[in-house]
């Protein structure tokens, strides 16, 4: 076996050196790392990856190959991918091919062999930071000039890169037996969601629980949205800076009060905005799915998977705006709602795929909101 060299320079002059797996050539983008010891798939196929080349702290990556049930849309949004070793043997019945193999066809620059210890140490010493991984250039000092040169992921829209082209009706709930953590219903309400990046687990919840689900692109209008007459309305995930998408800020404040609405992630970053708080970028993120999360209406801990390198400014929150959920690690504001409106949201992912499924009631939650049965 051809071994082939590839090189992850950083803007500060580090350079990782290693083997390459997957696609040849040369890819850009922010820096980070997920700390999940399980579901590099629905890392890889993450709409909210897009701009950014990942590496996983969890040392061994592929060991249970890849399948297509569960990808969160419908290929890998990575730049790159980085792994301290990538297993050549994939261990699983459910597995219909190995993790090169699909990196390669689909264009995905992979690197295995580094210290990914030293590269994680780095990015929470210093912060996320651009990065260029490149299988034809070898030449550090070149590669280090890229990355200090490449754009950063702050002010730009990435978001239009991974909106759908137009409507679209989603209509599977839990498809694999396996997935038990929310009971199927009966369809009650219609929900339309706006679609900024959005896994496919979360249309799978919202059908769970007994949504008709509308998916419509991010760049909607409020008109558009409510032509669809809608009991509910979802603002999903996403890549990216929210402060640069206005068309999305100016839509959500035209919807808040209309009907129930729900967020997540960029979708509730973007509420945020929409109702007069302010965003900051975190030093290096909260990426993995063992984030703790503890709930202030409960005061029970709720073990998170998450996905941002933005959140919500907790000290400069309106006074319209009560805080549901705090990050137990780092003190930052998880979770919102509205004092008199039937609006809320959350900063990380309660549809887990992978990860926990101690959030997944917030889906029930919603479903009772549209109902008029509770105020979130």
């Amino acid at each position: 076996m051809t071994i082939r060299q590839a090189h992850l320079a950083l803007e500060d002059g580090a350079v990782y050196s290693g083997r390459a797996f997957g696609a040849d050539g040369e890819t850009f983008g922010e820096v980070v790392f997920n700390t999940s010891m399980t579901g590099y798939q629905e890392v890889l196929t993450d709409p909210s990856y897009t701009g950014q080349l990942v590496c996983m702290t969890y040392p061994m990556i592929g060991n249970y190959g890849i399948n297509l049930d569960d990808r969160e849309s419908s290929k890998p949004r990575v730049e790159g991918f980085v792994v301290r070793e990538n297993s050549l043997h994939t261990s699983n019945y459910r597995a219909t091919g190995d993790l090169a193999s699909y990196l390669r066809d689909n264009g995905i620059i992979g690197l295995e062999g580094i210290d990914t210890r030293s590269l994680v140490r780095r990015l929470r010493v210093r912060g996320a930071m651009t990065g260029v991984l490149s299988t034809t250039d070898h030449d550090p000092v070149s590669l280090v000039a890229k990355a200090k040169t490449r754009p950063s992921i702050v002010g730009r829209d990435l978001v239009r890169k991974v909106i759908p082209e137009g409507p679209f009706a989603w209509k599977d709930g839990f498809t694999n037996v396996l997935v038990t953590y929310l009971p199927s219903r009966p369809i009650t309400h219609h929900v339309v969601a706006l679609d900024y990046g959005m896994k496919h687990n979360i249309l799978r919840c919202l059908v769970q629980v007994g949504c008709k689900v509308t998916v419509l692109p991010g760049t909607s209008t409020a008109n558009e949205v409510m032509a669809h007459k809608p009991d509910g309305i979802f603002l999903s995930n996403g890549p990216g800076d929210p402060e640069p998408l206005g068309y999305a800020i100016d839509t959500i404040r035209e919807l808040v009060g209309t009907k129930p609405l729900f967020g997540i992630c960029l979708g509730h970053q973007l509420l945020g905005l929409a109702l007069g708080a302010k965003t900051f970028k975190l030093k290096f993120g909260h990426r993995g799915a063992n984030q703790p999360v503890i709930n202030q209406r409960t005061n029970r801990v709720e073990i998170t998977t998450q996905n941002h390198g933005f959140a919500v400014r907790l000290e400069d929150l309106p006074d319209d705006l009560v805080p549901t959920h705090l990050n137990l690690n780092d003190g930052t504001l998880e979770g919102m709602r509205h004092r008199h409106l039937p609006v809320f949201s959350v900063q990380y992912h309660p549809e887990s795929s992978a990860g926990p499924h101690d959030s997944g009631y917030l889906f029930e939650e919603f479903q009772k909101m549209m109902a008029g049965e509770q105020r979130v």
